[in-house]
This record gives structure tokens, C-alpha cells and sequence, in this order.
């Protein structure tokens, strides 16, 4: 078995680590969306690897692993990644810092979607806390485009 078939699924395995590990309250805050990130690089870089049923079925995990109501992050993810698959064409042509930008405005809709969908099954209240992780995953995606170019392109991922 080679390991650039199941590349995808370790890189997810890696980023659902990070977002569920513990780190000091004060940190917490500015957790940066790992999965959403490492998803929004696989997605423009190999939309017919990576799609909707990959961050619909991420999102389920997710949901297991931080004990929210089932069907909430993997709705909310599975329309953020949709968002960019429908215009990967487009966003692959974009400069990196440009592409963190939109990385920033598909981070907002997920937190958006999560919070509206939370609201809906629970008396959440919107707090402007909520939004930094737009901040750090839009200043992290640079870094992990690059690591994860480097990274399909050493195994030769097509």
C-alpha cells in the first residue's frame, strides 16, 4: 500500500487532531478552522479527489468529535466547500493572498452557517469572539498551501 493513496484522509486525520487538541482557554479563541483549511486545499487542488461527500463525511466526524448535534458542522462544511469547489477554476488562478482572503470569507460563512444552525437547536447567543478563527485561518493558509503543495507534489498526488 501506498501512501499517497490515503494522503487526503491522513492529511484530515492530521487536521481533526489539531482542531480537537487541547490548548489553554485563552488560545482557544483564535483556534484556526484546521479542517476547513486542509479541505479548501485539497478541493481546489484535486476537485475530483476531494468533494462535497469528503466534507459532508469530515463534518460527521467532526460533529462525533466535539459532541455537537449530528448534521451540524458537516452541513455547514459540506456548503463551504461547495462554495469553493463550484469556482475552483477560478480561485486556483488567484495569488495565495488572495486566495487567503477568500479563505477568510468561506470561513465566515461556516461560522455563520454553525452559529445560525446552533441557534436553531439551542439558545446560543452570537458573541464577536466567534469570528477569530476567521482571522488566524485567513493568516494560516499561506503556510499550509504551501506545505501541502510541497506535499503533493513529493508524492506526485494526481
Amino acid at each position: 500500500m501506498k501512501v499517497r493513496h490515503y494522503t487526503i484522509a491522513i492529511t484530515l486525520l492530521i487536521a481533526m487532531v489539531f482542531q480537537i487538541i487541547p490548548v489553554p482557554v485563552q488560545v482557544d479563541l483564535y483556534r484556526p478552522d484546521w479542517v476547513l483549511i486542509v479541505l479548501s486545499y485539497w478541493v481546489m487542488a484535486l476537485p475530483h479527489r476531494a468533494n462535497v461527500g469528503v466534507a459532508f463525511t469530515s463534518g460527521l466526524a467532526l460533529d462525533i468529535l466535539l459532541g455537537t448535534a449530528m448534521g451540524v458542522h458537516s452541513f455547514a462544511l459540506s456548503i463551504s466547500i461547495y462554495v469553493l469547489a463550484a469556482n475552483y477554476q477560478r480561485l486556483r488562478n488567484y495569488s495565495v493572498w488572495q486566495q487567503a482572503v477568500i479563505i477568510g470569507v468561506v470561513s465566515a460563512l461556516y461560522h455563520s452557517l454553525l452559529f445560525w444552525l446552533l441557534r436553531l437547536l439551542t439558545d446560543v447567543t452570537f458573541r464577536f469572539e466567534e469570528l477569530w478563527p476567521v482571522l488566524t485561518s485567513m493568516a494560516l493558509w499561506p503556510w499550509i498551501f504551501w506545505l501541502l503543495r510541497k506535499v503533493r507534489r513529493q508524492l506526485r498526488i494526481t
